[in-house]
């Protein structure tokens, strides 16, 4: 078997990470890196809807134990937590880094340090969580960060409110994909986080991802090398309609791909705002929704990680 290396150090060594970098950071002047559309100069200050400028906001970066099992391995997975979001779910349960911005600002070369510093540690990876509006610093940070060893696998960890052109830019750069599919019916994506495209900017962004990467492939030890991985939460009186996503996952992308079905819902940030969010889930409302995914044919489900509440 041919030893594993992270697509980014070919497109680095090919010199095609500098066009990435120049392409991605004409999007400071009039921004529409992701589905909002904010055509705002975040290169003068000026912030739209991820309230970013042209400097990333990181709220922590540390080894990360909680996440996916093919992610977490002996050492824990990379995680780098940017503050602010462009998607906004009004029931976040990290309202305070979402919403609120809590962190602070970083260089591209911080960034790159905290990527390298987590590689030292031992993390399997570099999770970037929460990245759709920071793509330029990331690619800027990955340019300084290559030459001084960075070699472990990039984790893109989002929303799914990913637009294609974004995607296409980090074609050759990201190794894991690690989508969000929050919500099959506009109206919900509506109430929850101001976004009735949400469902079919989703389904394209996967789309987009499954392309680049394909199924998950793990190592010899069960370690993410490469591929796309859906998380999916479950939602009270089934306002997600898991059985369509379910459905579309296996019928458009493959009964093969890595899905984690959640169950850790409660009502956090404003969900006070919406009776239909102010419950928590139950374990037949969890079992079904498994049951949904089976029944689509999906065969690979993380292992659940679960405690209710009724």
């Amino acid at each position: 078997m041919p030893l594993f290396k992270s697509i980014y150090l070919k497109t680095y060594h090919q010199g095609l990470l500098k066009e990435k970098i120049q392409k991605a950071r004409e999007h400071y002047f009039r921004c529409n890196m992701c589905p909002r559309q904010c055509n705002v100069e975040r290169l003068s200050g000026q912030t739209g809807y991820c309230n970013t400028t042209h400097k990333a906001v990181v709220y922590g970066y540390y080894p990360h134990f909680g996440e996916e099992a093919p992610l977490v391995g002996e050492n824990g997975s990379g995680t780098i937590f940017f503050s602010n979001c462009n998607l906004q779910c009004i029931f976040c349960q990290n309202f305070d880094i979402s919403f609120q911005g809590e962190g602070a600002e970083v260089s591209d070369k911080h960034l790159a340090e905290m990527m390298l510093f987590l590689q030292n540690s031992g993390c399997h990876n570099i999770n970037f969580v929460t990245p759709s509006h920071v793509v330029p610093q990331i690619l800027s940070a990955l340019e300084i960060a290559i030459p001084k060893g960075l070699t472990v696998p990039l984790i893109y960890n989002s929303s799914g409110y990913d637009s294609l052109q974004t995607l296409q830019l980090l074609d050759g750069i990201i190794d894991i994909y690690m989508p969000d599919f929050k919500f099959w019916e506009p109206e919900v994506a509506k109430m929850t986080c101001n976004a009735s495209d949400y469902p079919s900017v989703t389904r394209e962004a996967i789309l987009e991802m499954f392309r680049q990467v394909g199924n998950l492939k793990t190592d010899h030890s069960g370690i993410a090398l490469r591929g796309l991985l859906i998380r999916h939460l479950v939602m009270p009186n089934n306002l997600a309609s898991t059985t369509e996503i379910m459905k579309f996952i296996a019928n458009e992308i493959s009964q093969e791909t890595y899905v984690n079905i959640m169950a850790q819902y409660r009502p956090c940030g404003k969900a006070y705002e919406s009776p239909e969010l102010m419950n928590y889930i139950t374990q037949q409302d969890y079992d079904l929704a498994l049951h949904s995914a089976k029944d689509a044919g999906l065969t690979r489900l993380d292992k659940p990680k679960h405690v209710f509440h009724w």
